[in-house]
C-alpha cells in the first residue's frame, strides 16, 4: 500500500523533483528492484485472453515467471543491471494491515464465486485480480530463475522496500524501483516507479529525488517521515479526519507528530481525533531503522545465464517455448559478455513534471527575451576603426 496520498502531494508540492524516463536515460544503471511488488504486478497483469491468469499443462499459475523472464529480459537489454529484493517477515505493526488485506481478498473471493452463476468474464476477472497473493511457491520458482539467468537477488530479513532503500542509500545501486512510495520513507535517494510495469500503456518509468523532494517540501527526513505516518502507512493507521492537504499544513506549523498531538488534544473542540495507544513513535523507529541486511558488506554479482538450466526449468517443466527460452537467453549472454555502454543522461533529454502556469509564463518570457536578443544582434553591425 505504501503512503496514502503522497504521489499527490508530490505533484502538487514538489513537482521538480518528479521526472519521467525512458530506459535509454538509465543506461548503465544497477537498480534494486522490489521483487515481491513486481511479482504481484505480473500476477494482475499477465493474463491470457479470457482475463485467467498463465498456468503449466498441469494447471499451475506461470504469470509470475513470464513476467519475471521477459521484462527482466527487456531491462538487461537495455543496458540495466538489476538487482532484485525479496520481502523476508514482514513487521509486527504490519499485522493490522496484512489482516485487513486478508478480509478484502476474502470478500473479493466470495464475490467472484456468486459472480459465476450470472457475471461477465469481465465480472469475475475484476474480483478474482483483487484476491492475488504472493505464495511462498511463486517466490521460490523465481528466485530459482533468477539464479539461473545470473541475475543478482538479496533476502531482505524485512520489507524489501527497505532493502532497496539501504543500498540504494550505500550506492551499491542508483536507485530503488518500487510502486510503494514508502521506499522514500525509508531514505531511498532515487525511487523510480513503473520500471517493471507490463501492461502495455506506454506508461513512461517515473524518477523521484528524494532531496528535491525535502527542500520542496522545505521537510528534513525526521519531518517527511512525521508526515508520512501522518498520511496514513502500513504501521498504524492515521489521525482521524486529518487527510493529505492538512496533513502537509500540520506538519509545516508544528514540525513534529507530538506537537501535533499536543495540540489537538489541548483544544477540546478540535475536530481531529487521534487514535488511542497510537503507535506512531513504533513507526517513525521502523522508518528510520529498519530491519535490514548490512548494504556495504553486500557482494553483487551478475554471472553468465545457465542456458540448459533455463530450458529445463522453463520449458520442460513449464511449457514456455524453446525458441523463445534460448533468443532469451542468447541476449542475457550477449549482455553479460559485452562490455556495459556509457552514460547516455547528457544526450538525451528527460521530460520534467508539468510545471504550474506561474513557472510556464515565466519561462516562455525568458526564451522570447533571447530570441529578441539574438535577432537584435544579427542586425546590429559591429566595425572597428583601422
Amino acid at each position: 500500500m505504501g503512503i496514502h496520498g503522497l504521489f499527490k502531494l508530490m505533484s502538487d508540492n514538489a513537482a521538480t523533483a518528479i521526472t519521467t524516463r525512458e530506459f535509454k536515460n538509465l543506461v548503465g544503471r544497477k537498480v534494486a528492484i522490489d521483487a515481491s511488488m513486481s511479482l504481484y504486478q505480473f500476477l494482475i497483469a499477465v493474463r491470457q485472453g479470457d482475463g485467467q491468469q498463465l498456468t503449466d499443462s498441469s494447471g499451475e499459475t506461470t504469470s509470475h515467471l513470464v513476467g519475471m523472464f521477459y521484462r527482466t529480459l527487456r531491462i538487461v537489454e537495455n543496458g540495466i543491471k538489476p538487482v532484485y529484493v525479496f520481502d523476508g517477515k514482514p513487521p509486527d505493526l504490519k499485522g493490522g494491515e496484512l489482516a485487513k488485506r486478508l478480509e478484502q481478498r476474502e470478500k473479493a473471493q466470495k464475490a467472484a464465486e456468486e459472480l459465476k452463476e450470472t457475471g461477465t468474464a469481465e465480472q469475475i476477472s475484476k474480483f478474482e485480480r483483487r484476491t492475488v497473493k504472493v505464495t511462498r511457491q511463486q517466490n521460490d520458482e523465481s528466485k530459482r530463475l533468477l539464479k539461473l539467468m545470473g541475475i543478482p537477488y538479496i533476502e531482505a530479513p524485512g520489507e524489501a522496500e527497505a532493502q532497496c532503500a539501504a543500498l540504494a542509500r550505500a550506492k551499491k545501486v542508483y536507485a530503488a524501483a518500487s510502486e510503494d512510495m514508502d521506499t522514500l520513507t525509508f531514505g531511498a535517494p532515487v525511487v523510480l516507479r513503473y520500471l517493471t510495469a507490463v501492461e502495455s500503456k506506454g506508461i513512461p518509468i517515473t524518477e523521484i529525488t528524494l532531496d528535491t523532494v525535502l527542500r520542496s517540501l522545505e521537510l528534513d527526513q525526521d519531518q517527511f517521515i512525521d508526515l508520512c505516518i501522518l498520511l496514513g502507512c502500513d504501521y498504524c493507521e492515521s489521525i482521524r479526519g486529518v487527510g493529505p492537504v492538512t496533513a502537509f499544513k500540520l506538519i509545516k506549523e508544528y514540525k513534529s507528530l507530538e506537537k501535533i498531538i499536543e495540540h489537538i488534544k489541548s483544544n477540546p473542540k478540535s475536530k481531529y481525533k487521534v487514535p488511542e495507544d497510537w503507535p506512531y513513535e513504533a513507526a517513525r523507529e521502523l522508518f528510520k531503522h529498519p530491519d535490514v541486511q548490512e548494504a556495504s558488506k553486500l557482494e553483487i554479482k551478475w554471472t553468465q545465464p545457465d542456458v540448459e538450466g533455463l530450458v529445463d526449468f522453463l520449458v520442460k517443466e513449464k511449457g514456455f517455448s524453446e525458441a523463445r527460452v534460448r533468443k532469451g537467453a542468447e541476449k542475457l549472454t550477449k549482455e553479460n559478455t559485452g562490455a556495459m555502454q556509457g552514460r547516455l543522461e547528457d544526450f538525451f533529454k528527460i521530460k520534467s513534471a508539468p510545471q504550474s502556469g506561474k513557472d510556464l509564463k515565466s519561462a516562455n518570457k525568458r526564451k522570447k527575451a533571447a530570441e529578441d536578443a539574438k535577432k537584435s544582434n544579427k542586425r546590429v553591425k559591429v566595425t572597428r576603426k583601422k
